[in-house]
């Protein structure tokens, strides 16, 4: 591997808290008076996913007021820098996801704290979110290294990191304590060099003719990606 020349390299801009617009959603800064209520039904409420709290940091809530009180505490700071996320059908705000651990002087910056609703995985919805991220990241702020990190034993959040065109680079052995337990955790990458393809499989896979009539993908992102990666 060679050795780049950065001697003409600036350190990026902070991510800006201002709203990002896609096809399938909208994501916006996290405002618990606009959102409050919407992300306890989506997050907590009875159609939830049972799954969703057991790897991250903190959760379930077991009242409404202690859910808004951390979402008060996430929506005033700016790392990680929350947003909440809007079906554009519905206009209800069905999940939410940050940038954290910003780092413009070396122009490296991660996507997590992610939680979906449940009718909200496994859906355009949830890839056009991490793109609109991927995007402002990547193309917009010219970031050179865009992290994913997760439990090495949420095996959801893994396979979402490679379908998602995240490199898997290595597992940090006895990174944290969460909950009393043990966190080995999974560290994955998206470089500057691999984006441009990352972005043009994104884009084709979330375009509306890659959709029929039922909502079933015509093509998967990862044969996007080898595509665009042969072209």
């Amino acid at each position: 591997m060679t050795c780049a020349d950065l001697s003409g390299w600036q350190p990026r801009p902070v991510p800006p808290r201002a709203a990002l617009h896609g096809r399938y959603v909208r994501l916006e800064p996290l405002d618990p008076a606009r959102h409050g209520d919407d992300l306890w039904r989506a997050l907590q409420g009875p159609d939830s996913d049972p799954l969703l709290w057991d790897y991250l940091p903190y959760g379930p809530f077991a009242e409404p007021a202690g859910f808004a009180a951390w979402l008060a505490g996430n929506a005033a700071g700016a790392d990680p820098l929350f947003f909440a996320v809007i079906e554009q059908a519905s206009r209800r705000c069905v999940g939410l996801l940050s940038f954290l651990r910003l780092a413009p002087r070396d122009g490296c910056i991660e996507i997590g704290h992610i939680a979906f609703g449940a009718a909200m995985q496994r859906s355009p919805a949830s890839t056009e979110a991490v793109y609109l991220l991927a995007e402002l990241a990547m193309t917009t702020l010219g970031y050179r290294r865009l992290e994913w990190k997760c439990n090495a034993r949420n095996t959801r959040s893994m396979r979402a990191a490679e379908r998602l065109g995240f490199v898997h680079e290595g597992t940090f052995r006895q990174h944290m304590v969460v909950k009393g337990q043990n966190r080995d955790s999974a560290w994955f990458s998206i470089i500057d060099r691999e984006w441009p393809c990352r972005r043009a499989a994104f884009e084709r896979w979330l375009a509306e003719d890659n959709f029929d009539a039922q909502g079933r993908q015509r093509q998967r992102l990862a044969q996007l990606r080898e595509d665009c990666g042969r072209a």
